[in-house]
């Protein structure tokens, strides 16, 4: 059973932790504004499965192995960044596309896709094995039967997941209504997309160059 102090410290410490503007942050807002609230909302649900999965995997005991381990931890960490600056060149590249006399762009992301891409990010995010698998295990009780640590795991990281739900799906929602500014004119849409496609090879960057607690 899972006490109120363990939720409440756990989430307060992911919450901290969440809130920083990191990759999925970015990726979402980038999404948002090039895109729109659906393929934002979209993305915002794939990276959750893909933490989701993080989740899982921790539980297996790959979170330890992750957080010890440089190697394993580097790798990650740069297809992540890899995957990250190849969308933000290609988002660059067909930034001329970006029309909205309509209101939505005319070569819009498939639902399938924008999933696909958000669940890469959530998976590859290395902040996620460092949440779960450094910031979550203290607030377990290890001295409980054996088999409820496995359940308390999954319990307050399902707690993590949500609040980064909410959050990522607040900047979405926020960041595309701040794209409508952008409708009325071609050229606009053009300087979105270009925006939308450097924030993202610059963050793609930087989260190549950060230490080992960077997100």
């Amino acid at each position: 059973m899972i006490g109120l102090d363990q939720l409440l410290g756990f989430g307060l410490a992911a919450l901290v932790v969440i809130v920083i503007p990191g990759p999925s942050v970015v990726f979402v807002v980038g999404r948002a504004v090039s895109y729109g609230q659906r393929v934002a909302l979209t993305s915002v649900l794939g990276n959750t499965l893909g933490l989701f999965l993080v989740m899982a995997l921790v539980g297996l005991g790959l979170g330890a192995v992750v957080a010890e381990s440089v190697v394993v931890f580097t790798v990650i960490k740069l297809a992540g960044a890899a995957y990250l600056v190849w969308l933000g060149v290609q988002a660059f590249r067909h930034r001329d596309e970006m029309r909205f006399g309509d209101g939505e762009p005319r070569a819009p992301l498939t639902g399938w896709t924008a999933l696909r891409q958000g669940f890469v990010v959530g998976v590859s995010n290395p902040k996620g094995f460092m949440m779960f698998g450094a910031l979550l295990p203290p607030f377990v009780d290890r001295s409980a039967h054996a088999a409820s640590v496995p359940v308390q795991m999954l319990t307050l990281g399902c707690v993590a997941i949500t609040i980064g739900l909410l959050c990522d799906s607040t900047w979405a929602l926020a960041a595309g209504r701040a794209r409508d500014w952008f409708v009325a004119s071609e050229r606009r849409g053009s300087v979105l997309g270009a925006i939308g496609g450097t924030s993202m090879i610059g963050l793609g960057i930087g989260m190549a160059l950060t230490g080992h607690a960077e997100r």
